[in-house]
């Protein structure tokens, strides 16, 4: 009975590591690297949350239409080691986001960069290469 309860916990943690591993996806899984885009909008709300950091942004389209897209970041620890905090962006900021857009078509973008629309400044960055999404590192590197 012992061998069968052990037998039954460790099925259940492999399955359990499986899900997690299969919802964490690569950036090819979901943005296309072919199709680059620059947001400018106002902040609307951000999500400090693993596995990913998410920034939502309202912007207006050519035609006065506003869509609220989300950003997709790099993981908090790795946001924080390039000089990120929680408190870095806030609700009402304009920013611009360089990315790549969501292959489903989605209001969602793989951010590269972030810059402040105010002051053009690129927030956290306090060290000469800031990482925000590590999950396509090839293209996530903030230039100096």
């Amino acid at each position: 009975m012992k061998k069968l309860i052990a037998s039954g916990m460790v099925l259940a943690g492999m399955l359990f590591a499986a899900g997690s591993a299969w919802a964490h996806h690569s950036f090819a899984a979901e943005f296309d690297a072919k199709k680059p885009v620059v947001l400018k909008g106002t902040v609307t709300k951000v999500e400090w949350t693993n596995p990913h950091v998410w920034i939502y942004l309202n912007v207006k389209d050519e035609a006065g239409k506003t869509t609220n897209w989300g950003a997709e970041l790099g993981p908090p620890h790795g946001l924080q080691g390039g000089g990120w905090r929680r408190e870095t962006l806030k609700i009402g900021d304009q920013i611009s986001v360089d990315g790549y857009l969501a292959k489903n078509g989605a209001s969602r973008v793989n951010a590269r960069s972030i810059t402040l629309a105010g002051t053009g400044a690129r927030p956290g960055q306090d060290r000469k290469s800031t990482r925000l999404n590590s999950s396509h590192s090839q293209q996530s590197r903030m230039p100096s």
